[in-house]
């Protein structure tokens, strides 16, 4: 996503998969989403193998090198899977064998967890559902909606939200002000503001912020649909790659 950077730093991530709470179709999806951050040296996934609900893992286990962990539910009602991925998370970072975290559930249980990991300075994504809790999203560095990794995101239309009654999923808010906000922050002297630059405020500002909530695969292809309120220009460079730069119309150079 061309102006939502990933860290320059190359990672070593732990990705821990609550199979309770994630979707084994999008597998894949997830690990390269993941990639963009780093190398992905532990795969585990957490659940009850002898329960049905885990069957559709089983076939991809082995051809993503995912290391299942098995945790029966002692207890009717009672997560036990939140725990004991919780508990080996913690032990992955005091071992300190990665640098970062790819936290894969929409269950507001790992909201401490992701927020311990961050005070211990290391990089934490999140991938998970829409319907995932605020407090989880903003507890990391950047956060990743499922919606996003299906096939086709990015280059439709987005859905209106629903109006049926019992409807509770939020659809996505107007990102303009979010938009503005980022660029009033990144503004240099001159009245411009490189994306690249603008769309790290915005993870700063939204971690689950992505182009793709809004119908686009890129941040520069968004601000361009806004084109009454931003204008935007690449600069030649000799070497690297053209960097769009963008600020709103209408705004005189200082």
């Amino acid at each position: 996503m061309t102006g939502l950077s990933p860290l320059a730093e190359t990672k070593r991530i732990a990705m821990l998969i609550d199979g309770d709470n994630a979707q084994a179709s999008l597998f894949g999806e997830m690990i390269a989403e993941a990639g963009k951050y780093g190398t992905v040296t532990i795969r585990r996934i957490y659940g009850d193998w002898t329960t049905a609900n885990m069957n559709s893992w089983k076939d991809i286990l082995n051809v993503h090198a995912i290391q299942p962990v098995q945790q029966f539910r002692y207890t009717i009602g009672k997560n036990a899977t939140d725990s004991a991925m919780i508990i080996e998370a913690m032990d992955i970072l005091y071992d300190g064998v990665v640098n970062g975290f790819c936290l894969v559930s929409s269950d507001s249980d790992y909201t401490r967890l992701a927020t311990r990991i961050r005070e211990k300075g290391l990089f934490v994504m999140g991938i998970g559902r829409r319907t995932t809790p605020r407090a989880f999203v903003n507890a990391c560095d950047v956060f990743v909606y499922t919606e996003n990794l299906r096939a086709g995101a990015g280059t439709a239309e987005v859905a209106q939200p629903s109006k049926q009654k019992g409807d509770v999923e939020p659809g996505p808010a107007e990102p303009l002000p979010l938009l503005k906000k980022a660029f009033d922050i990144s503004e240099q002297e001159d009245g411009w503001a490189f994306l690249a630059t603008v769309g790290n405020r915005l993870r700063q500002l939204d971690p689950g912020f992505d182009p793709r909530t809004y119908g686009h695969r890129q941040l520069s292809q968004l601000i361009r649909s806004y084109s009454g309120e931003f204008e935007v220009k690449a600069e030649k460079v000799r070497v690297a790659p053209p960097s769009p730069v963008t600020r709103p119309k209408h705004r005189r150079s200082r």
